[in-house]
């Protein structure tokens, strides 16, 4: 799948590129299934089962039903509908909501306007090694806490949480309590368990699938309030005509990543020891990534040149990297300030993440680099 020898791309915790054989799928699907999947004439039947041919991959690559699963246009939209949906139901007995401190911002900031609006809003934050405390997570559930909302992997250190306990505690104390995931950086790199979890967001463009589309998970007689109107499609969770092409897309992804995940995540974690290694040889550097994080992620401090800086002298040698979280646009880590990291160690953090087309060469074209731009650029 890749581009050009020389181009070392290692930021695909921000996107992947589209694997040829989804693309292909896709222009198939776009055009020789054209049809609206909501008519009821020959060509739309074939649309429709061809829609429900790819929600059923889409669900066995999750571990789930079909019929528990919404295309959407991403992880961000996910996120919005399931939290949205989930605490507007519930107000009339609760107006908790219980979050970790380092949420994507398409769960984070509709949470705090929620918080603006009225809702008692808590917010946990990891310990130094960016891993939650369950135990004290679950204590702030209460029995007038609506939605406890956690990410299974983070986005900017790749720390896993232990969800299957988080989810199990928070219903323990509260039944009623809405559990919602955001997944979009364990799919398909972690087992994903759903026992207990009554929503979850993945998105097609971390897993070699286009942007614009991604699925949401939500239990089957779990009640939410759809934030939008429309035609119905979707059982009136996300209504507009559907994406089918990219749905077909995303289904072929899902069934290609999920027969791939175990050699896929051994190959990570190879590269993710010799990046390790290297860094180790380099002083000064200190690694924000647990060890136990998964291996397709990388996150590390060198604690002498601003991150952007940095980022420019690796980009114009074809090796990319980002400074955390890509929709975050260049801002600074509130994933490593949750985890309670000096400002210096936020202002010179790079995340460096994998995919099973990056090679060892990748690795060592980016150590190689990072030495020379730290004998090269102004220390701060």
């Amino acid at each position: 799948m890749r581009l050009d020898a020389q181009l070392h791309y290692l930021d695909n915790a921000a996107t992947t590129m589209v694997d040829p054989e989804v693309a292909d799928a896709i222009d198939g699907a776009i055009r020789g299934v054209w049809a609206n999947p909501s008519s009821l004439y020959g060509p739309a039947i074939e649309a429709h089962e061809t829609l429900a041919a790819a929600r059923s991959k889409v669900a066995k690559a999750i571990g789930c039903r079909p019929r528990e699963i919404t295309f959407t246009a991403g992880g961000s939209e996910g996120n919005n509908i399931a939290i949205l949906g989930a605490v507007a139901p519930r107000r009339s007995w609760g107006n908790k909501i219980v979050v970790s401190g380092f949420e994507h911002p398409s769960a984070q900031l509709p949470i705090r306007n929620l918080g603006q609006q009225g809702f008692e809003v808590v917010e946990i934050n990891p310990g130094p090694d960016g891993r939650l405390d369950v135990d004290r997570m679950a204590a702030a559930v209460d029995r007038s806490t609506v939605l406890v909302c956690c990410m299974a992997v983070n986005n900017e250190t790749g720390a896993r949480q232990d969800i299957a306990r988080l989810a199990a505690a928070v219903k323990a104390r509260n039944s009623r309590t809405a559990v919602h995931v955001d997944a979009v950086q364990a799919w398909l790199r972690v087992p994903l368990c759903l026992k207990n979890v009554d929503s979850l967001s993945v998105s097609g463009h971390k897993i070699h699938a286009p942007k614009g589309i991604g699925a949401l998970y939500l239990r089957e007689g779990y009640h939410i309030l759809p934030p939008f109107l429309g035609g119905g499609q979707e059982n009136g969770i996300r209504p507009g005509t559907e994406n089918l092409p990219y749905a077909v897309g995303l289904g072929v992804a899902a069934e290609r990543g999920a027969k791939a995940m175990k050699a896929s995540s051994a190959h990570a974690a190879v590269l993710n020891a010799r990046l390790r290694a290297g860094l180790a040889q380099i002083p000064g550097v200190t690694i924000n990534s647990p060890d136990d994080g998964v291996p397709e992620v990388l996150n590390f401090s060198q604690h002498a040149v601003k991150s952007q800086t940095m980022l420019n002298y690796l980009s114009d040698r074809q090796i990319y990297v980002s400074s955390g979280s890509a929709c975050d646009r260049g801002e600074p880590s509130h994933t490593l300030a949750a985890m309670g990291c000096d400002p210096k160690t936020i202002d010179t953090a790079l995340r460096v993440s994998f995919c099973a087309d990056n090679t060892e060469e990748d690795v060592d074209a980016l150590l190689a680099a990072l030495r020379q731009g730290l004998a090269e650029l102004q220390h701060i």
